[in-house]
């Protein structure tokens, strides 16, 4: 399979593309990553360096590979984290252009905007971007707790919530992924991951990992490897166990290893063939 992946980038870290291109090369894909922000490192740090790309500078990149004549063979667009709201535009320009060059890619909106520990950490204008303009015209959305209820909101304390808003994100896509689910009537010991379309759910739960600091980047990385194992031919539940089992053992290693960032180098072989298997129920 062959992503175009306009995400974030930091030298030092693993968020945007770089949590999200090594486990698809791990796995066999081929990436072409284009970066929408230039940093030294994740704002988790509180303190960074570098600057977002110009939005002619991300589009005449991607306009490059298509004067190359590979968006036809292009088979997934992966969009996360946009620094400004100037490359807004640019973003729905790229999956477009790769729509029309070939109309079975799927398009990933990962729309990064916050989480619970940090809240909202995007510009002014982002969070409508992604509400009223690139979600309705994605495939698949991979919001985490925070953004689902930032994005549609209402509360989420239950399943049921949490279902329903997540259906309410479907009015485009086909498929909403929470990636990082914490209900009020769950155990406390667990994190939930839940697929929803309009007409099922799916649910996968892994023992929750305890960190100083919880490394940064595991929604960009879950949403690449679910939609990897879903475009190319796992059925929801499947591609859904494989993206849990993957990313729990890369977080194990790394609370094993004493590690901040995300160890998926050091853990390549687990990100491939996990020792723990979770597997998917349907709701």
């Amino acid at each position: 399979m062959r992503f175009l992946s306009l995400q974030s980038h930091v030298a030092y870290g693993y968020v945007g593309n770089r949590a999200a291109t090594f486990p698809l090369q791990r796995l066999g894909h081929e990436v072409w990553a284009v970066n929408t922000v230039e940093f030294s490192n994740h704002t988790g740090y509180g303190a960074w360096r570098g600057r977002a790309a110009s939005a002619e500078q991300v589009s005449e990149i991607v306009q490059g590979i298509e004067a190359l004549g590979q968006l036809q063979r292009c088979d997934g667009v992966l969009t996360g984290y946009v620094g400004d709201a100037a490359l807004a535009d640019v973003v729905l320009d790229a999956a477009g252009r790769v729509r029309s060059a070939n109309p079975r890619a799927v398009w990933c909106c990962d729309p990064v905007l916050g989480d619970i520990d940090t809240g909202v950490y995007v510009r002014p204008g982002i969070e409508a971007f992604f509400r009223d303009r690139a979600i309705p015209a994605a495939d698949l959305v991979t919001p985490n707790h925070f953004e689902l209820e930032l994005l549609t909101g209402r509360t989420v304390s239950t399943m049921d919530e949490a279902l329903a808003a997540a259906r309410l994100l479907l009015q485009g896509p086909r498929l909403a992924l929470i990636t990082s689910l914490r209900r009020a009537d769950a155990p406390p010991d667990g994190i939930e991951m839940v697929a929803v379309t309009r007409e099922a759910a799916w649910r996968v739960a892994t023992p929750m990992i305890g960190f100083p600091i919880a490394p940064n980047g595991t929604g960009d990385a879950v949403a690449a490897l679910f939609t990897a194992h879903w475009i190319s031919g796992d059925e929801i539940p499947e591609a859904l166990s494989k993206a849990a089992s993957s990313i729990f053992a890369v977080l194990e290693a790394t609370q094993a290893m004493g590690e901040r960032e995300l160890q998926l180098v050091a853990a390549q072989d687990r990100l491939v063939a996990p020792p723990r298997v979770f597997r998917a129920e349907r709701l």
